[in-house]
């Protein structure tokens, strides 16, 4: 699970495809579409392989602030469980951003697990 959360420009076809429609990566920034045809501009704040987290920034996006960190947790001796932590402001944003979330969660368990 690692290897496919930690590839920063590959997120739309190894982590959430069909959430993520496409994907284009810009002097280091990934650009992403989303399914609903939203689009933010996120940038690799960190990638840490001795914690398997990686933490991003959307920069250009409908949020004044949003931070997120991902991280993979071992549980028992061959499943993952993931962490997903946002911090997100206006916090009038933060029901769409749930329901986003929550489908991308859908999304990343079918295919992580394939």
């Amino acid at each position: 699970m690692w290897p496919a959360i930690r590839d920063f420009g590959h997120v739309h076809a190894r982590v959430a495809p069909g959430f993520l429609t496409a994907l284009e990566m810009d002097k280091g920034d990934r650009v992403v579409t989303f399914f609903n045809g939203m689009v933010a501009r996120e940038r690799l704040v960190t990638t840490d392989d001795e914690a398997r987290r990686l933490v991003y920034a959307v920069v250009e996006g409908r949020a004044s602030h949003y931070n997120a960190a991902v991280q993979v947790f071992p549980d028992g001796e061959a499943k993952s469980r993931l962490v997903w932590t946002i911090d997100l402001l206006p916090n009038e944003l933060a029901p769409a951003i749930g329901g986003m979330m929550d489908q991308a969660t859908g999304v990343m368990k079918k295919t992580l697990e394939a």
